[in-house]
């Protein structure tokens, strides 16, 4: 699959508006789309009539990371996970760490290529336990990633969908059926900020944290990027903790990452690691057990804790594990707490390296 052996997929999460417009309903910017118009996220738009997937089979590169990397804490730890995204977005947050990928508009970004059986084939090759799409947001891709997903499955490897949980009930439902974990990014706990900073709700993303709690078996984990003076308030961010507690229960995991100024905020300082620990104290007052901090080293706000005898379980810093302190089951060994996860008998030993893997596909 290289150059015009791309061809676009047919999807179809779409609707006829009226004689001049169709809707793609794959998320709720519901873009009405003339033929030949991309939606925002640039990776869907209409063609022949119907809304088309143009990025299939593309990537903008693959690499093998920590699973803690996504960040997932309680889902294989210590295993190699498979990552890889494609193009566009359909948020347009201006903070964005990944821009040079979620808001290209060329399709030479796309650099690399694999179908679905190539990824399979990599995973098992490079020894990783699950792939994770990564980079730019799934949704989007949906298509490609729920046939890569089944293609891993079929070799026992876990599908990770790292998002932002910004699509529609129908796509949803399909899409997390293929789905083994995901990382779902709140990015706020304010509409205000959904829409001045990212151009979309808030709204429609608890929806998805509810469902993933409520109505599947996806093991998912939260992260949320503190920004100075945009969401960083103990009052949001108390909020936020009380509304995961009630919602979705104290065993969601729940990251604060900490940001570094990029792409259209560039004028906003990095998070001070005292923000950070902050935000964890008030989560865990708020009743939730288990809270991170991510992208600082802090081996205390990395590292997991029992919730009930406050034993070490996995120590973490960075993304380099150290002390074990679950069985073979994933129970305390001091009190036989049941440690909320997916879990294999012994971690993984993979470490904070990070490969770039240069894919060739089958001619």
């Amino acid at each position: 699959m290289q150059g015009n052996e791309f061809q676009p997929l047919p999807t179809r999460y779409w609707h006829r508006v009226d004689r001049d417009k169709i809707q793609c309903d794959v998320c709720p910017r519901f873009c009405k789309l003339s033929e030949g118009q991309r939606g925002l996220c640039y990776v869907r738009g209409r063609e022949n009539d119907q809304i088309m997937l143009y990025t299939y089979g593309r990537s903008s590169g693959f690499c093998v990371d920590p699973i803690e990397k996504k960040p997932l804490n309680h889902f294989l730890p210590g295993t190699p996970v498979l990552s890889f995204g494609t193009a566009g977005c359909n948020l347009s947050c201006k903070f964005c760490q990944n821009w040079d990928m979620s808001k290209s508009r060329e399709m030479d970004t796309l650099a690399d290529s694999a179908s679905p059986q190539d990824l399979a084939d990599a995973c098992e090759r490079l020894g990783c336990r699950s792939i994770a799409f990564t980079y730019n947001d799934p949704v989007i891709f949906m298509e490609y990633a729920m046939d890569a997903a089944d293609a891993c499955r079929e070799r026992g490897i876990k599908a990770v969908a790292v998002t932002a949980g910004y699509i529609c009930p129908a796509p949803r439902a399909e899409f997390y059926r293929h789905m083994d974990a995901a990382n779902v990014d709140l990015k706020a706990f304010t509409e205000r900020f959904y829409k001045k900073i990212c151009g979309g709700e808030l709204a429609p993303v608890l929806d998805t944290l509810r469902y993933l709690r409520h109505e599947t078996d996806v093991w998912f984990e939260i992260t949320n990027l503190l920004i100075p003076d945009e969401n960083d308030s103990d009052a949001e961010l108390e909020q936020m903790s009380q509304w995961i507690q009630e919602n979705l229960g104290p065993d969601v995991p729940l990251h604060f990452s900490a940001f570094h100024p990029d792409w259209k905020m560039m004028d906003k300082p990095p998070t001070p690691p005292a923000t950070l620990t902050r935000a964890r104290e008030i989560a865990l007052k708020a009743g939730l057990h288990y809270v991170y901090t991510g992208n600082v080293h802090d081996r205390n706000g990395s590292s997991t804790w029992c919730s009930s005898c406050g034993e070490l379980l996995i120590e973490r810093d960075w993304y380099q594990l150290g002390a074990w302190g679950l069985d073979a089951d994933g129970r305390c060994l001091k009190c036989g707490t049941q440690l909320p996860g997916r879990f294999e008998a012994q971690p993984g030993t993979w470490g904070p390296q990070r490969l770039p893997v240069r894919m060739h596909p089958r001619a």
